[in-house]
């Protein structure tokens, strides 16, 4: 039987804009940035100290909800912080605990052995110019580099943890986890190319999440399958460096060439878009993995990451006797939007619910122009993306009859309804009433192409959303995001 979530009130400070105020801790105050929501100190947050691994004392917040039960099986989740970050600040940061406290299971958030940093790095840290890093945000300096990730004390001490919870509670052996955000899914992506026969999933926020940063020349090939999911905000380092924005791009080209590679994902994803939040669901035939794209969000991660991990990934996996993943079903459905539209500037092909179609021409822009007026000349209002007839019928599932010389077309909609469409023309008839559209239906390439937003909107009533020459369509909110269209493009290259 599930717990349930209580949602509690907190006291906003919105005059402390420090990082990580230390009067958060063990307090109600909240503290929001755009989309990144700290949450009151939970009850349950137990501060721990013992030496787990090597000579020093290492710190660790643990939360036992009070739904857990001696009696069962129960999962654990290991949260590890982002840099200049603490444990605790990462459980108020995200939403494990509410999630355990429905579920059932145990989180414990790690604190990094020194300077608030990870050790994630093997080796000499090197910047571009040959010298070697020492400090890292802030001003801090960065914890000792040693030759393996294995060898150091981040490693050991969490592994050690692991051991530790065992020990104390009844931890079901298949169902361990590990998330992170920033340094802290580096910190992931470390522990599971090293140790990823120990966990069943892993997931990231706001980090690099194809082969671990600080692994050169990681093969795909060598690694074992782990079910991931991984979250990337849209202006993650934006503020710092807008040139960010496209590294991050590429970052996410790796990481989806990396995990589907690891885990055996030939088909392509299924894509679903709801609200800001833009899913890729690849389905591996050792494991699954999941790519959560946030629009319009800055580094960190949502106060609901936790949720939509649980509910996508960790649900529904876990590690059976002989060590292989078992995909079962997730709380909630890894399906894609069951209408859903894509289209690409310069593209012959679309997508159609997560299926690849073939357009009579490519899609392009088309201009609306104003002629005439007092000072003469041509004016632009407007560019508008067109499609073929053709293409916009089959998307939406009406019946379309072209004229033999095919400057006119006219549609029968799911519904009934009738349009007519005529090259040249901004009118169309609907139900025999005339009406304007955006823009003119024009000729290209021997096709009669409409504007593709007046289409659905006002035909069909669906939400559009356009970003870097792509459009996409579906019946409900959504917000395309850049990393998305990056990745649609791609797809339609293939």
């Amino acid at each position: 039987m599930e717990g349930k979530i209580f949602l509690r009130p907190g006291t906003p400070d919105d005059a402390n804009r420090d990082y990580l105020p230390e009067s958060i801790f063990g307090s109600d105050i909240v503290v929001n940035e755009n989309g990144n929501n700290s949450q009151p100190h939970p009850k349950n947050l137990v501060e721990k100290h013992e030496i787990l691994w090597g000579d020093e004392e290492d710190t660790w917040f643990e939360y036992v909800p009070d739904t857990y039960d001696p009696a069962k099986k129960t999962p654990l989740v290991v949260s590890c912080h982002g840099g200049l970050m603490s444990g605790w600040g990462q459980c108020i940061y995200t939403s494990w605990t509410y999630v355990a406290d429905r579920e059932g299971f145990i989180v414990v958030f790690p604190n990094a052995h020194e300077y608030k940093f990870w050790n994630v790095w093997e080796g000499p840290r090197k910047l571009p110019d040959g010298s070697e890093m020492t400090t890292g945000p802030g001003g801090m300096p960065l914890p000792k580099a040693y030759p393996s990730f294995k060898e150091g004390p981040d490693s050991g001490q969490v592994l050690a943890l692991i051991e530790n919870v065992k020990a104390r509670f009844n931890i079901d052996p298949g169902r361990i986890f590990i998330q992170g955000m920033s340094m802290g899914g580096m910190m992931t992506g470390m522990m599971i190319h090293y140790f990823g026969e120990k966990f069943a999933g892993f997931a990231t926020a706001g980090a690099p999440g194809g082969a671990p940063r600080g692994v050169k020349n990681a093969d795909p090939s060598e690694h074992g399958p782990v079910s991931g999911f991984i979250s990337m905000p849209e202006f993650n380092g934006y503020d710092k460096n807008p040139d960010r924005s496209r590294d991050d791009i590429e970052g996410v080209r790796s990481a989806v060439a990396y995990w589907t590679a690891v885990n055996d994902c030939t088909d392509l994803p299924e894509i679903k878009l709801e609200g800001e939040d833009n899913y890729f669901f690849y389905t591996g035939k050792k494991a699954n993995f999941t790519l959560r794209v946030i629009r319009n969000r800055d580094h960190g991660q949502t106060l609901d990451d936790a949720e939509l991990v649980w509910d996508y990934c960790f649900s529904g996996i876990r590690r059976d006797e002989n060590g292989d993943i078992v995909q079962g079903g997730t709380k909630l459905p890894r399906k894609g939007d069951s209408f859903g539209i894509a289209l690409a500037l310069g593209k012959q092909n679309a997508l159609v619910n997560s299926k690849p179609i073939r357009l009579q021409i490519p899609a392009f822009l088309h201009e609306k122009l104003k002629y005439h007026g007092l000072d003469g000349g041509e004016l632009v209002r407007g560019e508008y993306f067109y499609a073929p007839v053709s293409f916009l019928a089959q998307a939406a599932g009406a019946e379309c009859n072209m004229s033999a010389d095919g400057r006119t077309a006219e549609l029968i909609l799911p519904d009934r309804r009738t349009v007519q469409f005529a090259q040249g023309s901004i009118g169309c008839v609907i139900d025999n009433k005339i009406f304007s559209m955006d823009n003119e239906a024009v000729i290209r390439d021997g096709a009669l192409c409409l504007p593709v937003e007046w289409f659905f909107r006002r035909l069909l009533g669906c939400f559009v959303s356009e970003n870097r020459g792509v459009c996409y369509i579906s019946d409900h909110y959504i917000e395309l995001a850049a990393h998305t269209a990056a990745l649609i493009e791609d797809i339609l290259d293939l």
